[in-house]
């Protein structure tokens, strides 16, 4: 049997915002790379990716829990 793992909700957003920020970061020095390499495939690559993050970034940054509620959510 697992144990129960318990998680604020604001522990949550800070992990799936963080994740996101540090993809966000990637795709900024792929693009970097892409230039010095002068490789436009990769940079097209590069520029759909940091547009994909900023997409999902969009409902991350809205939906953030406003309130410092101690609401926590149970794993199984």
């Amino acid at each position: 049997m697992e144990p129960k793992i318990f998680l604020n909700n604001r522990i949550v957003w800070t992990l799936n915002f963080t994740g996101w920020i540090l993809f966000t970061l990637s795709a900024i020095f792929f693009i970097w790379s892409s230039i010095r390499a002068a490789d436009m495939i990769s940079l097209l690559a590069s520029v759909l990716f940091l547009v994909a993050c900023f997409v999902f970034l969009i409902p991350v940054w809205v939906l953030r829990n406003k309130s410092e509620t101690n609401t926590t959510t149970t794993r199984e």
